[in-house]
C-alpha cells in the first residue's frame, strides 16, 4: 500500500466515510470532518468522485442521527434516570430544551449540526423532546446533505483554487471549517446569553 499515492487514499476514504461519520455522531472527538474534507480535496485533483464522497458523507451523517434519536426516543432517556450523574444529564438536556422552546425545532436540528459536538445534542435532544420521527428524518436528510456539501465542499474550493497538494489542502480546508464554526458558535453563545 503506497501512503503516498493519492488514489490509495481515496480507495480508503470510500470504505470509511460512512462508519467513521457515524460514530462521529457519538464521539464527536472522532475525525470524521477531516476525512470527508479530504475525500473534496481529491475530488480536486480527479482522484474521488466528487459525487459519491457526498452521497457517503451524507448517508453516514443521517444513519448516526438516526441511531442515536431512535436510542434516546426509545429507550436510553429511561435508563438515563437510575443514575444521579446521568439523571443530572437529562435534567440539564431538559432545561436547554425549556430554554430553546421558542427557536424553530426544524432550524435547530438543521443548524446544529454545524457546531461541535452538534449532531450528538440535536439527535440526542429531538430524541428526548420526543420530536415526531417522520419529521426528525425529513430535517435529518436535509441538514445532513447541507453538512456533507459544506464539509465536501470545504476540500474542493481549496483543493481546486490552491492546487496544493490533497493533504495541504484538507488541513486548509479544515482550518477555515473549525474558523467558520468557532465564529458561529460565538454568534449563537453571545445571542443566547442577551435573551436570557
Amino acid at each position: 500500500m503506497d501512503f503516498s499515492d493519492p488514489t490509495t487514499w481515496s480507495t480508503a476514504l470510500y470504505w470509511w466515510i460512512v462508519p467513521l461519520v457515524m460514530a462521529d455522531t457519538v464521539f464527536p472527538p472522532l475525525p470524521s470532518e477531516a476525512l470527508v474534507v479530504a475525500a473534496g480535496a481529491l475530488a480536486a485533483e480527479g482522484h474521488c468522485s466528487l459525487p459519491l464522497a457526498l452521497a457517503l458523507a451524507t448517508l453516514g451523517s443521517f444513519l448516526g442521527e438516526l441511531v442515536v434519536f431512535l436510542l434516546f426516543k426509545r429507550r436510553l432517556a429511561h435508563l438515563m434516570d437510575r443514575w444521579t450523574l446521568t439523571s443530572k444529564i437529562h435534567a440539564g438536556i431538559h432545561r436547554a430544551l425549556e430554554r430553546a422552546g421558542r427557536t424553530p425545532t426544524y432550524g435547530v436540528i438543521i443548524g446544529l449540526r454545524f457546531l461541535p459536538g452538534g449532531r450528538l445534542a440535536l439527535s440526542a435532544g429531538s430524541g428526548i423532546a420526543d420530536v415526531s420521527t417522520r419529521s426528525f428524518v425529513a430535517c435529518s436528510l436535509l441538514g445532513s446533505l447541507l453538512w456533507a456539501a459544506w464539509s465536501v465542499g470545504l476540500g474542493y474550493v481549496t483543493g481546486h483554487t490552491t492546487r496544493l497538494p490533497f493533504w495541504a489542502s484538507s488541513l486548509l480546508g479544515l482550518a477555515v471549517g473549525v474558523l467558520v464554526g468557532g465564529v458561529l458558535g460565538l454568534i449563537v453563545t453571545r445571542r443566547r446569553r442577551r435573551s436570557s
